[in-house]
C-alpha cells in the first residue's frame, strides 16, 4: 500500500487549503483512513479521520482543534483522501500525514496507530 500526499504549501492565516491523499495497491474495503500532523518535539496529532460503516457509508471524526473548520471527505473510486482546511491559524503550521489500517476500528481512529503512512506534505500558515 502507497499513499501520496500532495497539496501542501504556504496559506495566510484565515485562507483554505485542500490536502489531497492517494492511496495505490490494496483498495481496502474497511477500516479507516485519516489525516494527521506533527510539528518538531510534538506528538502527531490526529486532524480528522473517515471509517467504514458499510456500502458508502462513513463515520467523520475531527480532532478539537480543527472542528467546525477542517472538512475531511474521500472519492472511493480514485481512491483519494481529501482535507479541505478553512479559516487556518498559525498553529495549524506543520507537516501533515496521511495513514490508513484495514483494521483500525472507528473509536481508534484519531491515534497514531496505523499501518500505512504517506511521506507528508508541510503547510505552513503566515
Amino acid at each position: 500500500v502507497q499513499l501520496v500526499e500532495s497539496g501542501g504549501g504556504s496559506v495566510q492565516a484565515g485562507g483554505s487549503l485542500r490536502l489531497s491523499c492517494t492511496r495505490s495497491g490494496y483498495n481496502f474495503s474497511a477500516g479507516c483512513w485519516a489525516w494527521f500532523r506533527q510539528t518538531p518535539g510534538k506528538e502527531r496529532e490526529g486532524v480528522a479521520s473517515s471509517c467504514v460503516l458499510g456500502p458508502n457509508s462513513y463515520y467523520y471524526a475531527y480532532g478539537d482543534s480543527v472542528k467546525g473548520r477542517f472538512l475531511i471527505s474521500q472519492d472511493a473510486a480514485k481512491p483519494t483522501l481529501y482535507l479541505q482546511m478553512r479559516k487556518v491559524k498559525a498553529e495549524d503550521t506543520a507537516l501533515y500525514y496521511c495513514a490508513t489500517d484495514p483494521w483500525v476500528q472507528s473509536g481508534q481512529a484519531l491515534s497514531p496507530r496505523y499501518t500505512y503512512w504517506g511521506q507528508g506534505t508541510q503547510v505552513t500558515v503566515s
